[in-house]
């Protein structure tokens, strides 16, 4: 055979084993015989054997795995991958539909509702039509690049029929056969069983060995079709039906819906359907079918407000209370916990609890000796709900709340106005290893290798004993690397991770910081405001109060952390550690005609979309998907279509591209 001929056939036997794979692991409905399938799966390993050098890209054969890495690499995500806000009840799913009635001055909005996969979210990029990238979501704005994992799921198409560049996100999942399946050969190889399916499809995303992650039937929903953009699709319904159409695997339980009334019925019906799946859900997710409306709803911080995750109730069991515990937060806030008796509960053992604070277990009039409810809320984090009271309860003593700190033993505080006791005590030694712990997570300074732990370790060796010391530990390696688990590879890696960490922007540090009511996003504003850790320090209550989104508390709160000593001589610590104190982010730019303007882009123009929505939004400018009463602008291209039409009947500003460049002079 020649060349051209080898690859014919190649060619042939891949089309006809992807119609074939497609039948099986999307559809679930095969038109042949296993037989055959692994006939002419054969057929193609003998031709690939035979010319190597010829074999495709897209070829079945590439779902094997064998690619070992030493680390994922970071992927900084095109557009953030939110979590969704949680409903619990129908009165938070009525509360939910009423705010987006109100925000867009319309009623009898449709939904899109779908089953809540229990896996873990991944984002899928396809360039000319080819898979080129698969990344978890890690922290919503950072994931990991899982390729070469992410290749050997055989639900998920290497080449799809659009040749556009496209990313479609969905949930990564072990069905509960699969999960048994790998649980029993676990047990057989003397290792511990995986708790639930979700930590089993995590566990196996996150091999470095792409043949671990092979051997173990990975399988995806997709449920995201991120080019929102397209003028034939219009709605989530549609994007759904168009990925399911061009090769993707889209759940078939998902169903639009008009109001509240058929949107509950159709969670009271899954919810009785739930242990009939072979595959974990634990919840139902509620999306506004049309597109269109989107932007004009909004986002929060780490939310879309067009979609909700209605949670099923929480499994509630009972053991009993052996001990409560108080424990002491970075902050030096005290939180209680429960010992139990252990349970099985939403699939994995638990024997502790949080009872949250003091007044909690007053209130409920909780004992040592108890039986106690215990449920997992939002199927994560188990807490005590209530005591039983049977014929034993009464013999049992009251429960006092500690007076000193388990740690220091320093008398402990309550906040006027709060319910919740504090710890003081700057030098409270729990105090500063849930603060270091803090600081270098990876939302914060992000240095890797650092586990509790080893901090704990670390700390109890008095090589560090606040945060500035980790910048001293590169001159303790002799020490260090004979610890227990310390050996030289993890010591550079620490060490690395210590030195890059000191390039990171200004509000990773104020995050890392822990300064009280200062989140992520509060760090960030205040560093695109201020842009350098002086101006930070030197800032009055009214500067600070001025900023949008930040209020007198945290203004305040800013302005007593500062005040501190300790915290000044850490500052200054850091500097001299060589630790960045300058904003390298974009920095906000007043322009009167764009700062806090509503623009919405239409048409076809010189530039990609995002090009002029980054420039809007650095000017603190807000782009939006549609027209509507509060938009001001509209920068139109050729081809502008519907949305010019809807902005002249609203008598909107209408501005080309050079009026737009002229704005930006002015």
């Amino acid at each position: 055979m020649n060349k051209e001929m080898i690859i014919e056939n190649m060619r042939s036997y891949i089309e006809q084993l992807k119609i074939w794979s497609k039948e099986y692991y999307v559809n679930d409905n095969p038109s042949v015989e296993d037989a055959e399938y692994d006939a002419l799966m054969k057929k193609l390993i003998e031709l690939e054997f035979l010319y190597p050098d010829l074999t495709q890209t897209d070829s079945p054969t590439q779902y094997v795995g064998g690619t070992v890495i030493e680390k994922f690499e970071k992927f900084e995500h095109t557009t953030p991958m939110l979590s969704l806000a949680n409903a619990f009840s129908k009165e938070d799913l009525v509360n939910f539909n009423e705010q987006i009635e109100r925000n867009i001055d319309k009623i009898n909005i449709k939904y899109y509702c779908e089953l809540k996969i229990d896996g873990l979210s991944i984002s899928l990029h396809y360039k000319n039509g080819k898979l080129i990238k698969g990344v978890t979501r890690g922290d919503g704005i950072t994931g990991e690049d899982v390729t070469s994992n992410v290749m050997t799921i055989k639900s998920i198409p290497h080449v799809i029929s659009l040749k556009n560049d496209i990313e479609v996100r969905g949930e990564i999942y072990l069905s509960k056969a699969e999960f048994e399946r790998i649980n029993k050969e676990r047990i057989k190889n003397g290792e511990a069983k995986f708790a639930n399916p979700r930590n089993a499809a995590a566990g196996t995303l996150r091999q470095l060995d792409s043949k671990i992650a092979a051997s173990r039937k990975l399988d995806i929903w997709v449920y995201y079709f991120m080019n929102r953009d397209s003028n034939e699709i219009i709605n989530h319904a549609q994007s759904l039906e168009y990925m399911n159409k061009i090769g993707f695997k889209v759940n078939p339980e998902g169903m639009l819906v008009n109001g509240i009334d058929e949107m509950w019925n159709y969670i009271e019906k899954q919810t009785l359907k739930r242990n009939s799946f072979d595959y974990e859900i634990d919840g139902i997710v509620i999306k506004v079918n049309d597109f269109s409306l989107y932007e004009e709803i909004g986002y929060t911080a780490k939310t879309p407000k067009w979609a909700i995750a209605y949670k099923f109730p929480a499994e509630i069991k009972q053991s009993k209370l052996l001990d409560i515990f108080p424990t002491i937060g970075r902050t030096g806030r005290v939180t209680y916990n429960a010992k139990l008796e252990p349970l099985q509960l939403a699939g994995t053992t638990v024997r502790a609890a949080t009872l949250h604070n003091a007044e909690f277990i007053i209130e409920k009039d909780i004992r040592i000796g108890a039986m106690v409810k215990i449920k997992k809320a939002g199927d994560i984090i188990p807490e005590v709900i209530s005591p039983v009271k049977d014929d034993n309860f009464s013999k049992l003593s009251i429960w006092k709340k500690a007076l000193v700190c388990p740690e220091c033993s320093n008398l402990l505080e309550i906040t006027d106005g709060e319910v919740d006791q504090y710890c003081v005590n700057i030098d409270c030694p729990k105090k500063i290893i849930r603060s270091m712990e803090h600081f270098t997570s990876r939302e914060a300074m992000n240095i890797e290798g650092l586990s509790i732990k080893n901090i704990e370790k670390l700390f109890a060796e008095k090589f560090i004993l606040s945060v500035s010391d980790l910048y001293k530990l590169n001159t303790m390696k002799d020490k260090i690397i004979n610890l227990e688990n310390f050996g030289e590879k993890s010591f550079t890696n620490m060490i690395n991770a210590i030195e890059i960490s000191k390039k990171n922007s200004l509000e990773k540090l104020i995050f890392a910081l822990g300064i009280r009511h200062v989140g992520k996003k509060t760090a960030k504003i205040i560093c695109e405001n201020f842009n350098t850790i002086e101006n930070i320090m030197n800032a009055t209550q009214i500067e600070l109060e001025q900023i949008y989104d930040i209020g007198i508390i945290v203004a305040q709160s800013i302005i007593d952390w500062f005040k501190i000593k300790q915290n000044k001589r850490l500052i200054r610590e850091l500097i001299n550690f060589g630790v960045n104190m300058n904003y390298n982010g974009q920095k906000k730019i007043e322009n009167i005609y764009i700062t806090n303007k509503t623009f919405v882009i239409t048409g076809s123009l010189s530039r990609p979309r995002e090009y002029f929505q980054k420039i809007i939004e650095s000017h603190n400018g807000k782009v939006s998907g549609s027209v509507s009463s509060k938009t001001n602008y509209v920068i139109i291209g050729s081809d502008a279509g519907s949305k010019l039409e809807k902005a002249q009947k609203l008598n909107i500003k209408i501005i080309t591209e050079l009026d737009f460049n002229k704005l930006l002079e002015e």
